[in-house]
């Protein structure tokens, strides 16, 4: 029987395989079987202060923000809870309350 990787997110040993991907079942983090566990090719997305980012991480907005198509604004220190890196011009995504889903741009945000 072949060993299974450790999560290279929160180190867990427990492991499984689904299909194509390795699942960590304490963390949720899926991973590619063909990817490197260095994580050399990850992509770092970082804060107006240089903080790295993370999936779940918790910022705050350091600008006001107009809201494209709305009257609504978001103001400046608006905490926003477990946020989603993503691809694109805006690298997160998240759920703002009173306003709903939105992208921001990393650099109008800081870690909480």
């Amino acid at each position: 029987m072949s060993e299974m990787p450790k999560c290279p997110q929160c180190g867990s040993g427990f492991t499984y395989e689904d299909v194509t991907m390795f699942v960590c079942p304490e963390c949720a983090h899926e991973w590619s079987k063909e990817a490197p566990e260095s994580g050399i090719d990850r992509r770092v997305v970082r804060d107006a202060n240089g903080n790295e980012l993370r999936d779940g991480d918790s910022v705050t907005v350091i600008k006001d923000l107009k809201v494209k198509g709305s009257s609504s604004v978001v103001k400046v220190g608006t905490k926003v809870k477990n946020i989603r890196l993503v691809d694109g011009d805006h690298d997160i995504d998240c759920k703002i309350d009173g306003i709903g889903a939105m992208g921001l741009k990393s650099e109008f945000v800081k870690k909480a």
